[in-house]
């Protein structure tokens, strides 16, 4: 059974790392910003300490999980939205996804992978982005 300071150190370990996407995303301004990121992955690191407190032969804490995947593909789907032809706010949705993951890997004690994931997005969101500036945005001026 984990004490409730290394619960609370989690969720602050959870909502640092969701907001550090969400700051990047908040100076892009982009559809969901810092705190939405740093609640999303906080409240899925929530949801998953609180499986552990769930115990007996039928409990199966790989549903939280999935149920966390499924409410989080919901809050996605309201970043996602059509204007001038184009489809706006799928990167968003994307790294809620992965912010969704990190939290539960905070939750479970995966501190290193929970940082490696966070790590990870940055570099596809910052370099993808030049990527995309410089290559793709690039090539169709031509």
């Amino acid at each position: 059974m984990l004490l409730e300071t290394d619960i609370v150190l989690r969720l602050v370990l959870a909502a640092i790392l969701g907001g550090v996407i969400g700051y990047e995303r908040e100076i892009r301004k982009k559809p969901a910003g810092m705190r939405t990121h740093a609640l999303v992955c906080m409240g899925s690191a929530l949801f998953t300490l609180l499986t552990f407190s769930f115990t007996g032969p039928a409990v199966d804490s790989s549903r939280i999980a999935a149920a966390i995947v499924m409410g989080i593909g919901f809050l996605g789907a309201g970043t996602i939205f059509k204007a001038d032809d184009k489809i706006h706010g799928l990167t968003t949705a994307a790294e809620m996804w992965v912010l969704a993951a990190v939290g539960i890997a905070v939750g479970s004690g995966l501190f290193v992978v929970a940082v490696a994931a966070t790590l990870i997005a940055l570099i596809i969101l910052e370099l993808g982005k030049c990527f995309e500036d410089s290559v793709i945005k690039g090539n169709r001026r031509r």
